[in-house]
């Protein structure tokens, strides 16, 4: 009797270690962060991977390959909300209609065509966690973990990476925005502490709050939540 039923659950644990991405995902994204690391380390330098952007593509190449919901979810919580305004404003740009200008170096000549090219991740890459996630569920913890460390982002940026200045060239200032928009001069609407405060705060609760509203609502949940649950 027992020899059948271990025949009849055998289909099913071999169903449940399936991968949920496709090898052929793996593999695109992998070479696509082969080609992109070392060209951002040799012309930018390794604290452009303070970037929010940049550190989900790293976790992202990680994620895809342990297939970690948590991973994923981090960067899409994180990322997919800066990155529509992203959209939007080189949509704009292009048309002469800026919004924000964070993206005018898209349409810089003086930039290497190689390095905006790859930048153009920032245009499909919240696309494809909204499928990983999907494929993958959205794990919850995702919010309050990619909120402490945006606020440990953002306080190393301000107080010790370079501010906004004119001949910075390609090495990176004003990283994650922390002193404004523009690269070369500081926002001057409000006192750089007012600003700062601005991003602690507004950041998860009108950006990232918000993406784990709808993530929560729209995707399914993680295999682990679905237990607890149903337990």
């Amino acid at each position: 009797m027992t020899a059948p039923n271990a025949i009849s659950m055998a289909p099913t644990a071999l169903v449940a270690r399936e991968p949920r991405i496709p090898l052929s995902l793996k593999l695109a994204y992998s070479a696509f962060a082969l080609v992109l690391i070392p060209v951002y380390l040799f012309h930018y330098g390794p604290t452009n991977f303070i970037y929010f952007c940049d550190q989900a593509v790293l976790l992202t190449l990680i994620g895809i390959w342990i297939e970690s919901p948590l991973l994923i979810s981090l960067c899409t919580v994180g990322i997919l909300a800066p990155q529509i305004l992203w959209i939007v404003d080189f949509l704009g740009t292009a048309i002469g209609r800026p919004i924000t200008g964070m993206t005018e170096y898209m349409f810089d000549p003086a930039k290497p065509l190689l390095l905006r090219a790859l930048s153009g991740f920032h245009g499909w890459l919240p696309l494809l966690l909204v499928y990983l996630v999907a494929r993958l569920g959205y794990d919850r913890r995702a919010l309050p973990i990619w909120t402490v460390m945006a606020v440990i982002t953002i306080l190393v940026c301000f107080f010790l990476m370079p501010a906004p200045r004119t001949d910075a060239g390609l090495t990176p200032v004003n990283i994650n925005y922390v002193w404004g928009f523009s690269d070369v001069t500081a926002q001057a609407w409000m006192p750089a502490w007012a600003w700062l405060s601005l991003m602690l705060v507004g950041l998860p609760l009108l950006l990232f709050l918000p993406t784990h509203i709808v993530l929560r609502r729209l995707m399914p949940a993680t295999p682990r939540l679905r237990q607890l649950e149903s337990a």
